[in-house]
């Protein structure tokens, strides 16, 4: 039996974790349908825009993503101290942006007098509301609920547009997160839509590869994407703990291995944040083709799955064998 999703959820075991969500009957709904000829290829674009946008109300950034025929990708990243930070008047504006809230929020809003009693329950809403904004169950919610029911009303038809429930991944550790990133980046290349990242549609890498070639016209996604802030040091600002430059490199070189899909010779010129980071070239390579097939909920090191298991109160996680192999310090 699948465990609630709040169980496989610790902000204290990481930030970090990956979402995938696939529609139904493995029928091409997000592109084009080979059997039936008609394009769906504008649905990625809904989808690319929803996870955007609502990345600017909910406490959560995103990290990478990658809008495929099917299914698409997202690298989350939860932003406890901003939800933390934000004031009740703030988490109130946030919350109806998506909701019309409740009769007492409306109140609020309007700056109608609340009695002492009407105050303590709107308090109790509103950390609801808190809670729920910095969640990777209610973020997913709030993207596939109305992309079903607006391809479902294009399409003239009832039911599932999504599969029941979306898979996601903790991401325990910097292996993990860069190894996942490069992993969604690369989809359209591995799944042979684009021959390169700056023409991989639908993508993060696309986006950041505009940005900084002062190309890109999408001020939305460059402005919502999570940024690099460069390498671990002393007062450290929020973002993603490499240098874009790296990651972009250390991508390019990944795509063109897989994409000639052969063993090949590792150039000398290796990415060094490889070799800062302690990952093997080959086990790289495999990543970057197959992190979902591997693991279970939690990825990383051994000792961070441990530590993981033992705050979520799990006694084992599946893929603990195979985080040996790929994340292993030796």
């Amino acid at each position: 039996m699948p465990k609630p999703r709040k169980s496989l959820v610790s902000l204290d075991a990481t930030s970090y974790y990956h979402c995938v969500s696939r529609c139904v009957r493995r029928a091409f709904l997000c592109g084009e349908d080979a059997f039936t000829g008609i394009n769906y290829e504008h649905r990625r674009q809904w989808i690319e825009d929803r996870v955007l946008a609502l990345s600017s109300i909910f406490a959560i950034d995103i990290a990478a993503f990658a809008v495929m025929s099917n299914h698409y990708h997202v690298v989350l990243h939860i932003n406890h101290v901003q939800a933390l930070n934000w004031t009740n008047a703030e988490v109130i504006e946030q919350w109806h942006r998506l909701f019309k809230g409740s009769l007492l929020s409306q109140r609020f809003v309007d700056d109608e007098a609340l009695s002492t009693a009407e105050r303590d329950a709107l308090s109790v809403q509103i950390e609801e509301w808190r809670s729920r904004l910095m969640s990777i169950s209610w973020f997913m919610r709030c993207v596939n609920e109305p992309i079903a029911r607006e391809a479902n009303f294009e399409d003239k038809v009832t039911g599932r547009f999504w599969e029941g429930r979306f898979k996601s991944q903790a991401l325990l550790g910097e292996k993990a997160l860069l190894a996942c990133m490069a992993y969604v980046d690369l989809n359209p290349i591995r799944a042979r839509m684009a021959e390169t990242p700056e023409q991989s549609d639908h993508t993060s890498i696309q986006q950041r590869i505009r940005s900084l070639l002062n190309t890109d016209k999408n001020e939305q996604a460059t402005n919502t994407l999570f940024q690099f802030v460069g390498n671990p040091r002393n007062d450290m600002p929020v973002g993603i703990p490499f240098n874009v430059t790296d990651y972009l490199e250390l991508a390019d070189w990944t795509g063109r291995i897989i994409h000639q899909d052969k063993k090949g010779v590792i150039p000398e010129n290796l990415p060094s944040i490889l070799s800062r980071l302690n990952i093997d070239a080959r086990h790289w390579v495999y990543l970057t083709k197959n992190f979902e097939k591997p693991f279970g909920n939690l990825v990383g090191t051994v000792l961070q799955v441990r530590n993981a298991c033992e705050e979520m109160g799990k006694s084992w996680s599946h893929g603990i064998r195979q985080c040996d192999v790929f994340f292993s310090s030796s």
